[in-house]
């Protein structure tokens, strides 16, 4: 994780992790790419909900953990939500498109994507989340790339997202 920004935020509710989210949607841009990881239960969905509202996704967002990829295109920017979790093999990203979607000129968040290091584009904003025993949600949030050095910066400018620089 070098050359790269860090930031941290606490969230103590599911409506707090969206309205985190939520603050990151004004800055996203085409091609954009979010990893998220942590443990099943974290918040990464509960996140993705609150970044698509604020997309202005109407549509119920769900895990895509049995469905592996669901496509949200009726926003502000198309929203393609992955979760890796369920897959083996790296040579399985080709059969559900993954190389494809990230560069399909939407927003792409992809949980589990830490599974396979070897896959992951050169640029993208990783977000982990780790969950302390009081249910306290803890994100680290790392830009790796230019254009996501670029997001973050701006992203942790916004007074409403509250991030801290680590």
């Amino acid at each position: 994780m070098v050359n790269g920004l860090t930031y941290t935020r606490k969230t103590t509710t599911v409506e707090a992790t969206r309205q985190l989210a939520s603050t990151l949607a004004p800055y996203l841009q085409p091609g954009d790419v979010i990893l998220l990881s942590g443990d099943l239960g974290a918040g990464k969905t509960h996140f993705v909900q609150g970044l698509a509202e604020a997309l202005d996704i109407h549509a119920p967002i769900t895990s895509p953990t049995f469905n592996i990829l669901l496509a949200y295109e009726a926003g502000r920017l198309p929203l393609y939500h992955m979760d890796l979790y369920r897959l083996e093999d790296e040579s399985q990203l080709e059969d559900i498109g993954f190389y494809e979607i990230l560069e399909s000129g939407g927003v792409s968040c992809v949980e589990w994507a830490d599974k396979f290091p070897d896959a992951l584009p050169y640029d993208y904003l990783e977000i982990v989340v780790t969950v302390d025993s009081e249910g306290e949600r803890h994100f680290r949030i790392h830009s790796v790339g230019s254009r996501s050095r670029q997001l973050l910066c701006v992203w942790s400018n916004d007074s409403k997202a509250r991030l801290s620089k680590r």
